[in-house]
């Protein structure tokens, strides 16, 4: 199928296009995951581990929703500038 003819079928919406992708390769873009390492002082690690613990997450899972929720926050109230270095 040309894409201009995916492209009208999902715009028409009138049809099912799940049929019409191969989703066993599919991926998003920028998810591709990095591992880094941080260091925190002994306090933050033993409050995210209460914290994770009381909402049945682990450590890792509380970093990465926190850190996502931040940032967003942040580039809303943030206005473009081209000049900054990215």
């Amino acid at each position: 199928m040309k894409a201009n003819d995916f492209d009208q079928k999902f715009d028409q919406d009138s049809e099912d296009i799940v049929d019409d992708l191969k989703l066993s390769t599919a991926h998003r873009v920028n998810q591709d995951p990095r591992r880094i390492n941080v260091d925190f002082p002994a306090w933050v690690v033993d409050s995210l581990d209460r914290e994770a613990a009381r909402i049945g997450v682990t450590r890792q899972s509380i970093i990465k929703v926190w850190l996502v929720e931040r940032l967003k926050a942040e580039a809303i109230h943030k206005i473009p500038d081209n000049n900054q270095p990215h």
